[in-house]
């Protein structure tokens, strides 16, 4: 048995002041630890975990996600169209490493760098997701009551070359997907959306900007897509990245090429144009990529009126062309092929081939717009 201590109160009261000294710090540790921001890991290519919670790039805490301080979140001018899907679009470089620059392709990225881009959908109370939201591409703004996550993107920069991953989120995890998939998502408006996870060989027919040697690389992480202000705060994201010694031989932003973002109304209509077929087009159609056979140019590069389609009349388009003569008919975009392969959601005519399975209305309208605007004649 044990026996009541005989030792004077005063003393006694000591006791419980020294105990809460040490008492109070574990706390806080232990606290600290159930509450820490996971770390990134990294893994080779023969190695790829099942889960994507292995490698440390986001946790799902209380609805929230919570990322890694070694993260970094950013955005870009003009981003891709995916049936109206939200994305979070996530950095990580290891320690002691920095992006080289360059001017108009991707960036060089050290050997360890993980780019992930979530996808997601604002949902009602009874699953179905909207198409339209006000997310303004900060990440303590999802809530996962009010949100459902569709699939995780990643990039790795492996010592061979970079390679393309798919996470697909089930029960508050994502699991990798090889092959890909199909998803029907209920929509608020009564109709579905078919949601095309791709598979692996898919994700390298986009990334693989030269077709002949069909090495993957990064669409967005380009100068002319990232030189504007972060999601978050206000600050350009290439200059944060240059003084926090992340990015190394860049010039001053003003001095990096900065493509137009496509929604703002108020912008040159042909800047906005040509910086939506950039990002959504010019992967394929550049004069090293997979559509280098259409003659059809539409990166950013493109500067002659017959390679950007004007009075260009098809090369093999079949029932792509909707009978009509021309890619770009100036001032009829209603005669113009190119308006119509992106009004139309028939595989074997609608363009991009891959990545959507809705019309983009606003950016099929400023199109439209871009075209109805240009004059010229064809003879």
């Amino acid at each position: 048995m044990f026996a009541l201590s005989t030792k004077p109160k005063a003393r006694l009261l000591k006791r419980p002041f020294t105990c809460a000294r040490w008492l109070i710090p574990l706390c806080l540790v232990i606290l600290g630890a159930c509450h820490r921001s996971p770390e990134v890991q990294f893994f080779g290519d023969q190695e790829y975990p099942q889960k994507l919670s292995a490698w440390g790039l986001m946790q799902l805490d209380n609805q929230l996600i919570r990322l890694p301080s070694e993260q970094q979140v950013y955005e870009l001018n003009t981003p891709l169209f995916t049936d109206y899907a939200l994305k979070l679009r996530t950095l990580y470089l290891p320690v002691d490493t920095s992006i080289s620059y360059r001017a108009t392709d991707a960036f060089d990225f050290p050997v360890g760098s993980i780019i992930s881009k979530t996808f997601f959908y604002p949902v009602n109370s009874s699953g179905a997701i909207a198409l339209q939201s006000s997310w303004n591409g900060n990440p303590h703004d999802i809530d996962l009551s009010v949100h459902r996550l569709i699939e995780t993107r990643l990039l790795v920069r492996q010592p061979q070359g970079w390679d393309a991953l798919s996470y697909i989120w089930r029960n508050g995890e994502a699991y990798l997907s090889i092959i890909g998939d199909l998803i029907t998502l209920p929509v608020d408006d009564g109709s579905e959306l078919n949601y095309l996870v791709p598979s692996r060989n898919q994700c390298a027919g986009c990334h693989a900007e030269n077709h002949t040697h069909g090495t993957i690389h990064p669409i967005g992480l380009k100068a002319r897509h990232l030189n504007r202000p972060h999601p978050i705060h206000a600050r350009n994201q290439l200059l944060n990245w240059q003084q926090s010694g992340d990015l190394s031989g860049a010039p001053q932003p003003a001095l990096i090429p900065r493509n137009a973002r496509w929604g703002e109304n108020n912008g040159d209509l042909n800047l906005r144009a040509r910086a939506y077929l950039d990002i959504n087009c010019g992967h394929c159609h550049n004069p090293r990529g997979a559509a280098d056979t259409s003659g059809l140019m539409l990166d950013h590069q493109a500067s002659d009126p017959a390679h950007l389609g004007v009075c260009k009349p098809p090369i093999a388009s079949g029932r792509g062309s909707g009978g009509h003569l021309y890619d770009i008919v100036p001032g009829n975009p209603e005669l113009s092929i190119l308006a119509y392969r992106m009004s139309t959601t028939d595989p074997a005519a609608m363009m991009p081939e891959l990545g959507r399975a809705r019309v983009h209305r606003e950016g099929l309208t400023l199109i439209e717009d871009w075209i109805a605007s240009l004059s010229g004649v064809c003879l």
